[in-house]
């Protein structure tokens, strides 16, 4: 049987060969290793069946599978909503938590709904505790928000890869805009903090096109010219350009790495400004990052 066309692992097919079965096992396999190895290949069995018999095993069952081998990024699809000219909104935690905040309102503001989760064994290595006692897994959440002329998907987390991690940084980005065009996405913003050192209220802007930062700054923002944006921020945007995906990133100016609620208000405010929806001054008085 050809395990290798089924996406097997040369060590299983080593330690799993029916014609040698366990009596095939390297010889340094412990009764530990060997039975971590036992659950990985029975993992690994189903998803293959699944290819060809998808009516015998669950979604949850196929990605609580994935999740045990666990050795690249995967999607767990929880839902597919009705998407229609979707655009992707990156949020995640950077420069006073500014893209995560503001990601946050935008997910508030519109009762958006979870449909879509990203696991790498990249991510760091802890997990998080809920407010019930519920662990689970680091992994970005993708969320569906329709709105009149677009539908939102918006992508945020309480982590981003280590930041000495640049492989995993690429990796990551590129999983997500993967998944951004299967679902339609031909427009991407990405919301992030800059520090400064002084008391200064602005958003900042870069594009992937003239047209676009031109664009951007007649709505108010400022130009960021020669200068740099880290992490998972930059690189989406950047990344989104060499695949000719038209993009924007706004942000906002804040003083410290202390979240800054303030600044995370005024990137979705002037955010949800560009999207042709005003947005009260209030909200931010009603909305707290949980």
């Amino acid at each position: 049987m050809n395990y290798r066309s089924l996406g097997i692992s040369q060590r299983a097919i080593r330690c799993y060969e029916p014609s040698g079965l366990i009596l095939a096992t390297p010889p340094r396999c412990n009764v530990a290793k060997l039975f971590l190895q036992t659950i990985k290949f029975c993992c690994q069995v189903l998803i293959v069946f699944s290819n060809t018999r998808q009516k015998h095993f669950s979604a949850e069952t196929i990605s609580r599978c994935r999740s045990v081998l666990m050795d690249k990024p995967y999607l767990r699809v929880l839902s597919n909503p009705p998407l229609e000219n979707p655009i992707l909104v990156e949020g995640l935690p950077g420069f006073g938590n500014v893209g995560r905040i503001a990601a946050h309102l935008l997910v508030k503001f519109f009762d958006a709904k979870p449909f879509a989760e990203l696991y790498s064994p990249t991510f760091p290595d802890y997990i998080s505790i809920t407010s019930k006692g519920i662990a689970h897994l680091p992994k970005y959440d993708f969320y569906y928000a329709p709105m009149e002329k677009n539908n939102l998907i918006i992508v945020s987390s309480e982590i981003q890869p280590p930041m000495d991690d640049v492989v995993s940084h690429y990796t990551t980005c590129d999983e997500v805009l993967n998944f951004a065009e299967s679902l339609g996405c031909k427009f991407i913003v990405t919301l992030g903090g800059v520090p400064i050192t002084e008391d200064k209220t602005e958003i900042f802007v870069a594009a992937t096109s003239n047209r676009l930062a031109t664009d951007f700054m007649e709505k108010g923002g400022v130009i960021y010219s020669k200068g740099k944006i880290v992490g998972s921020t930059g690189l989406i945007l950047a990344l989104a350009k060499e695949r000719k995906l038209d993009g924007v990133c706004l942000l906002g100016t804040t003083l410290g790495f202390k979240a800054d609620r303030e600044a995370g208000f005024l990137v979705f405010k002037f955010l949800m400004k560009a999207l042709g929806q005003e947005i009260k001054e209030g909200l931010k008085e009603d909305v707290a990052l949980e």
